[in-house]
């Protein structure tokens, strides 16, 4: 008989709701605020650089643009800096047989030149005997 009655839903507390809903609201409307003061604050500091901006461009934009090189530059030969230096290290490995990543496709692609190489070899031999 106990199976057959509908099970109870646990009711929600209404004062848990409320405090949810006031936090919800309380929370967003500052959020609210603050995006405003910030958007209020962006268009007056813009209002005002923007003379200056004007005015220097002359100067600062190709400052921009050589520290741009300049960074781009460091960047670079970093990267080619670290990658040499791997190249040097999976080659040594190589060279030692400690067989690093890679190494096998390297070894087929050797027998494959090799077995290509000694084709062409008997090629041009049988083409000089014919003539």
């Amino acid at each position: 008989m106990a199976e057959n009655q509908p099970r109870q839903q646990p009711q929600s507390q209404p004062s848990r709701q409320v405090v949810k809903t006031t936090t919800a609201v309380t929370v967003g409307g500052s959020l609210m605020v603050f995006s405003a003061l910030t958007l209020a604050a962006t268009t007056v500091l813009l209002a005002l650089v923007t003379p200056l901006l004007v005015i220097f461009s002359p100067v600062l934009v190709p400052a921009a643009i050589t520290l741009f090189l300049i960074i781009a530059g460091f960047l670079t030969s970093g990267g080619f800096g670290a990658t040499a230096t791997f190249l040097l290290y999976w080659a040594y490995q190589y060279a030692t047989g400690k067989r690093p990543i890679g190494s096998e496709q390297i070894d087929r692609a050797r027998a494959r030149i090799a077995e290509v190489t000694k084709e062409v070899k008997e090629k041009a031999q049988q083409l000089g005997q014919q003539q």
